[in-house]
C-alpha cells in the first residue's frame, strides 16, 4: 500500500502548541503518512469503534462502583500499554506470516510501514509508562517535587489521553499496512483484556449479571462494528483481510482530483520583443476622440456639365467665284 511521504507532524507543531497536549497529541499520534478514511460510513464506523475501545481500555466500571479513581486510571493506561506491547506485534505477525503464504507478496514490500507503526507503538507505551514514572517521582521528593513533577505529569496526563484517543482510532497507523488491521487489533485487544476477567471471575465488586453484562458490553460492541467496518471496506473497495496488500485494487482518493490548469493563451508578443505586425497594415491611425467633428454635409449627385448646343459642320472657306463669271 503506498504511504505518503513526508515529515511526521507535517509541520503542525509551534511552540505555542506545546501549551495545549491535545494539539501535540494529535500532531504525534496522528502522523501525516496514515491515510484518510476511504467515505464518511467508514469513518463514522471507526469513531463508534473508538468509544466502545474507550470503555473498556479506561474501566468505566470505577463509575459504576461510585467514584472516578486517578490512580486507578494511570494503573489501567499501564496495563493498557503493556499488552498492547504484546498484543499488536504478535497480531501483525501472524497477519504478515498468512500474507507470505499466500505467495501474492513478500514482508518486504511492507518494511516502511511496518517500521513507522513501530515507532508510533513504541513512542505511545513510552509516554504512557513516562507519565506513571512522574508521578511517582513526584512522591518521593517532597513538597517541592511534587509540584514539579505534578505539573509534569498533569501535562503528560492530557497529552497521554488525548493520544489514546488517537490511537485507538488508527491503531499505531496499521492503516497504512491494510486498512483492515486497525479493526482487527481493536478485536483482539478489548477480547484480551476482557478475558482474564471472564476466567477469574473479578467483577470488580458488581453483580454476576452487571458485571458480565459490563465485561463482555465493550468486546462485544467493538467486534460488531469492526465486523462492520471491514464488511464495508469489503463490499465498497474490495479490501479483504486475507489478501495481501500488494494485491488490494487502488482505492480512490477522499477527494476527486483536481481539473487540469487550461492551458494560457499564446503572448501577444514575441519573446525577443519582436514580432509580426497585426491588425490591418492599410487602416488609419488612431484618431482623437476629442477633436471637433466636421458638420455633417448631405450627400449631392455627381455634377454633369452641360452639353453644348449641336452646330452643325462649315466648310473652311468660302470659295470664290473665278473671274470673269
Amino acid at each position: 500500500m503506498a504511504n505518503t511521504q513526508g515529515s511526521w507532524t507535517g509541520g503542525a507543531l509551534t511552540a505555542r502548541s506545546f501549551l495545549k497536549p491535545h494539539h501535540v497529541a494529535r500532531a504525534v499520534f496522528h502522523p501525516t503518512w496514515i491515510p484518510e478514511s476511504l467515505d464518511p460510513s467508514v469513518d463514522a464506523l471507526k469513531k463508534a469503534r473508538v468509544i466502545a475501545g474507550a470503555v473498556a481500555a479506561f474501566g468505566v466500571y470505577t463509575f459504576v462502583e461510585g467514584g472516578f479513581a486517578f490512580d486507578e486510571m494511570l494503573d489501567n493506561a499501564a496495563t493498557a500499554s503493556a499488552v498492547l506491547l504484546f498484543i499488536t506485534p504478535l497480531t501483525v505477525g501472524v497477519m504478515l506470516y498468512l500474507w507470505r503464504r499466500s505467495g501474492a507478496g513478500t514482508v518486504g514490500q511492507l518494511r516502511e510501514p511496518l517500521v513507522r507503526s513501530l515507532k508510533l507503538l513504541l513512542l505511545f507505551i513510552g509516554s504512557a509508562f513516562g507519565t506513571v514514572l512522574l508521578f511517582q517521582l513526584g512522591n518521593a521528593f517532597g513538597p517541592l517535587g511534587t509540584l514539579l513533577f505534578g505539573f509534569v505529569g498533569l501535562w503528560m496526563a492530557f497529552f497521554v489521553m488525548a493520544g489514546a484517543w488517537r490511537i485507538s482510532g488508527n491503531f499505531f497507523g496499521t492503516a497504512a499496512v491494510h486498512r483492515c488491521l486497525p479493526p482487527l487489533l481493536a478485536t483482539v485487544t478489548t477480547w484480551l483484556m476482557a478475558i482474564p476477567d471472564l476466567i477469574t471471575g473479578d467483577l470488580h465488586g458488581l453483580g454476576l449479571a452487571m458485571g458480565v453484562v459490563f465485561i463482555l458490553g465493550a468486546p462485544v460492541t467493538v467486534t460488531a462494528i469492526a465486523l462492520l467496518e471491514m464488511g464495508r471496506l469489503k463490499s465498497r473497495y474490495g479490501i479483504r483481510l486475507a489478501a495481501h496488500p500488494a494485491t488490494l485494487p487502488p482505492l480512490p482518493g477522499r477527494y476527486p482530483a483536481p481539473a487540469p490548469a487550461p492551458t494560457p493563451p499564446p503572448p501577444s508578443y514575441a519573446p525577443n520583443g519582436f514580432g509580426p505586425p497585426q491588425g490591418n497594415p492599410y487602416a488609419p491611425g488612431p484618431r482623437n476622440p476629442y477633436a471637433p467633428q466636421a458638420p455633417h454635409v448631405p450627400p449631392q449627385a455627381p455634377h454633369i456639365p452641360a452639353r453644348p448646343p449641336h452646330i452643325p459642320p462649315q466648310p473652311p472657306y468660302n470659295p470664290q467665284r473665278p473671274h470673269g463669271t
